[in-house]
């Protein structure tokens, strides 16, 4: 079995919402054949809690405002060091990079499919690790 249509569509729709509020990381699983429970996950990352939910905020809206879709659950919004929006045709992971890197939920699904994404969402491959360089960068001038 392979993601429906409407989970592609709430993929896409939920990845450029992420990319449009610089989300790091964006990559999207077709995890059909092994969960019966969705068709898709979506991954994404920010390097701050107030990232995180506005990413959460702006996927949630546009989903909503564009195709009709409103998450059946909404979890981990009070810490926003990962929050998971639950669509049922597809679920949305918003991740702080600290716990993106520990969790690491591309090494659970790298056999599924990737789903093919908008190159915006495409775009924000490899961010994390530009960001976290920046990050070291300017600490290390700062202890100069």
């Amino acid at each position: 079995m392979t993601a429906t249509d409407r989970s592609i569509e709430l993929i896409n729709a939920a990845a450029q919402a992420a990319a449009d509020k610089l989300a790091h990381d964006i990559i999207a699983y077709d995890v059909s054949d092994v969960l019966s429970i969705t068709d898709a996950f979506l991954l994404a990352s920010a390097p701050n809690d107030r990232q995180v939910k506005s990413i959460v905020d702006e996927i949630e809206e546009r989903l909503n405002k564009d195709l009709g879709a409103k998450p059946v659950r909404r979890e981990g919004d009070r810490e926003a060091r990962w929050v998971l929006l639950d669509y049922v045709d597809i679920v949305v992971h918003v991740q702080h990079s600290e716990e993106r890197v520990f969790y690491a939920l591309e090494r659970l699904w790298k056999d599924c499919p990737e789903l093919e994404l908008p190159e915006d969402a495409k775009a924000t491959r490899g961010r994390a690790a530009a960001h976290a360089e920046e990050t070291a960068a300017e600490q290390d001038g700062e202890l100069r």
